[in-house]
């Protein structure tokens, strides 16, 4: 889709944008700057490799989403999905500026379809130059380290900008990099890691939001926590910078099994909500003080949601319903919202994969009914 028929599509011009400060909901009902969006993760883009011709997520994927009652959706971008290289080799970093303009068409063919069913999508990069928690895709350099990957990250950021200067903050956002952390080896997936410097974070982030407000000033910008998304940026809160968290605490429950996440999956121990499970007791009180730093943000005037939540498909159902109903209601009872990774997959309500699960069809899709009655009670 073009960009002219794109926004003829979605009918965003306007004359007068609304200001990131009107996202704001009113005082009655909430502290938290940032609306509380629920919704989904939308992996289309997420792998380095193009995108089919046809999108994994079509247009009745949205009309589901908006007739249960979801009102958002995070798209996460692997930024070489959408160049123009030689793939049959590593990427040369002068090739990073090589934008394909077909496939970012593609992206803007997604966001259309959100829009006409009125969702609010967070553009993010999953894989920015220099950076990202998965590997599988060589990184010429350092996001945080090097310079050259610093300003390719603010010039894919600029585009982007660019591209939705005339839509509206209360229609998209821009989440600014998918959980960042200092990896020792950006091309080693379990490489020691730790939180990124926070002046080195703000560095970035203040850098990458003045290459998006250039385009628009009243742009909503999203910056993901530290340490994999875990932890607050307190060296950014006077940025106007909204900040995204996690629902996958503890990993012994989220990311059970996940070969991805653990050097060691098939001899983790067996998860529980509550109780023991290795050396760890795990119950609601966790969570609640590990959310309390994000909940104090919101109370400071900065806007939370939490960007990704979920669990893999090898944490037995039951425990799954019991932890998650925690984490839910205590994103909820904060007015913070949530969006699952992901839609249909491993993480999802539809399709998940799992073994354990009384599943009602829909549309020749298998519906966890109630992973989604939970979510729709949120």
């Amino acid at each position: 889709m073009k960009r002219s028929t794109f926004i003829k599509h979605t009918g965003l011009i306007a004359a007068g944008l609304a200001l990131t400060k009107n996202i704001t909901a009113s005082p009655a009902q909430t502290t938290n700057k940032l609306p509380k969006w629920k919704g989904f993760n939308l992996l289309d883009f997420f792998s380095p490799k193009p995108a089919d011709d046809k999108l994994f997520t079509q247009e009745e994927h949205f009309k589901w989403m908006h007739d249960w009652g979801f009102d958002f959706v995070r798209i996460p971008i692997a930024y070489p999905s959408y160049l123009t290289f030689d793939r049959s080799r590593n990427i040369m970093p002068e090739e990073i500026y090589h934008i394909n303009d077909a496939a970012v068409d593609k992206i803007d063919s997604l966001v259309a379809m959100a829009h006409k069913y009125n969702m609010h999508v967070s553009l993010n990069l999953h894989r920015a130059p220099g950076y990202c928690i998965n590997a599988g895709f060589y990184e010429p350099y350092n996001l945080w380290k090097d310079d050259a990957a610093q300003q390719a990250f603010y010039f894919h950021w600029n585009m982007w900008a660019k591209r939705y200067k005339n839509v509206s903050s209360q229609k998209i956002s821009f989440d600014l990099v998918n959980e960042p952390s200092m990896r020792e080896d950006m091309n080693d997936q379990h490489s020691k890691s730790s939180a990124v410097p926070g002046d080195i974070y703000r560095k970035v982030a203040k850098a990458a939001a003045e290459a998006i407000r250039k385009e628009n000033p009243n742009h909503l910008v999203i910056a993901d926590g530290n340490n994999v998304g875990n932890s607050v940026i307190t060296e950014i809160t006077d940025l106007d910078i909204a900040q995204s968290c996690r629902g996958y605490n503890p990993g012994l429950i989220s990311h059970y099994k996940a070969p991805w996440a653990n050097k060691d999956p098939e001899h983790m121990p067996e998860p529980k909500w509550p109780g023991q499970v290795g050396d760890k007791y795990l119950s609601r009180e966790m969570l609640e003080k590990y959310y309390q730093p994000w909940v104090d943000l919101t109370k400071s005037g900065v806007g939370v949601h939490c960007g990704e939540c979920g669990c893999w498909n090898k944490t037995p159902h039951d425990v799954f319903l019991a932890w998650f109903s925690d984490v839910l209601d205590i994103l909820s009872s904060n007015k913070i919202g949530f969006a699952v990774w992901n839609f249909i997959g491993d993480f999802g309500v539809l399709d998940s994969k799992r073994t354990d699960v009384d599943y009602v069809d829909w549309y020749g899709h298998q519906l966890d009914k109630k992973f989604l009655d939970l979510m729709m009670k949120a």
